[in-house]
């Protein structure tokens, strides 16, 4: 569905954007595809990684997602968006709480608005664990996100764009990502470890850019889809990067859970399990039975389920973990 198609990617000279556009020219052929970012120099750099005697359907934008008119500018012709824009950084969104609502909700009506108003066919907005039962302002911004990009799809009218969500969890190896840390601690001989029991879901950016791909496929609108991916524990992941080292408990820091939850139990009623991924299905009137053919297949969730990395039946052994980290 992806040949001869134009498509954006906000924020994408980031880690994801990066790697969907390697496996976009991999796999499929597109007409087009812009990313739109707001650093000059990232994009510099993607460009010598993707030079344009190899890659003619390549384009660039710089813009800023809190710029309405720019990204009505970036979508023209556009047939997918893929929108990965936001201020991710948990200590940056409390230090910088306005910053982070207007990157990451108010860059999120913007990108509602020009999607409808360009004729955009399909949005998908990525979401983070920290969305589900949030208690720090990134997740908060990012479950607001979450609601607009859902919501967007019951005031649509008569446009035919449809949004939906796709929400995971940790990348090994994305930017900001414990592994690379752990690996210069690695160098003192000391691993700070928040908390031994505290847990995480850990997928890798090529999984999480594949689940995006096939969540494009399938989404009729409104659904949030989450992956059904492995934990891992800290101190198996310390072992993996790190097993000659001492540890050193520092305690958990603020804005931070021992456990992460991506289907929360309130959420469960309206959920459907597949056979790889759940479907959050929405609670608005626009979702009818047209809308829920693709998981009648699917087993309705009871109540009282939860989706948390403590409870989940798929674990990273150590040896997994040094493979993931490339260790």
């Amino acid at each position: 569905m992806l040949n001869g198609k134009e498509i954006l990617v906000t924020g994408g000279t980031g880690s994801f954007g990066k790697k969907f556009t390697k496996l976009l020219f991999e796999k499929y052929k597109p007409k087009r595809v812009v990313i739109f970012s707001r650093d000059e120099l990232k994009q510099f750099d993607m460009r010598n990684e993707f030079p344009e005697d190899k890659y003619p359907q390549l384009r660039f934008f710089i813009g800023d997602v809190r710029d309405k008119q720019r990204l009505y500018r970036a979508f023209d012709g556009i047939n997918y968006v893929i929108h990965a824009a936001a201020l991710k950084q948990v200590p940056a969104a409390e230090y910088n709480p306005i910053e982070a609502i207007n990157t990451n909700i108010n860059g999120a009506i913007n990108v509602i608005d020009a999607a409808l108003d360009k004729g955009v066919e399909k949005v998908i907005a990525l979401s983070t664990d920290k969305a589900a039962n949030p208690i720090n302002l990134y997740g908060a911004t990012k479950l607001c996100s979450d609601k607009l990009f859902v919501a967007a799809n019951s005031y649509a009218g008569n446009y035919s764009t449809r949004f939906s969500v796709v929400r995971y969890g940790n990348v090994v190896g994305s930017r900001g990502s414990v592994i690379p840390f752990f690996k210069k601690m690695k160098e003192t001989g000391i691993i700070p470890i928040t908390d031994e029991r505290m847990t995480r879901f850990w997928i890798t950016l090529e999984q999480g850019v594949n689940f995006v791909i096939s969540s494009l496929h399938t989404m009729q609108g409104g659904e949030i889809f989450v992956p059904k991916i492995p934990s891992m524990n800290i101190m198996d992941l310390a072992k993996a990067i790190a097993p000659d080292c001492k540890y050193e408990y520092v305690g958990i820091r603020a804005g931070e859970k021992l456990h992460e939850i991506m289907v929360p139990e309130d959420d469960a009623r309206r959920t459907v399990e597949m056979e790889d991924y759940f479907v959050i299905q929405p609670d608005h009137v626009f979702w009818g039975k047209d809308r829920s053919d693709k998981f009648v297949k699917g087993k309705k969730c009871p109540d009282g389920f939860k989706y948390s990395s403590d409870t989940n039946t798929k674990w990273l052994t150590v040896e997994e973990l040094k493979g993931m980290a490339g260790v």
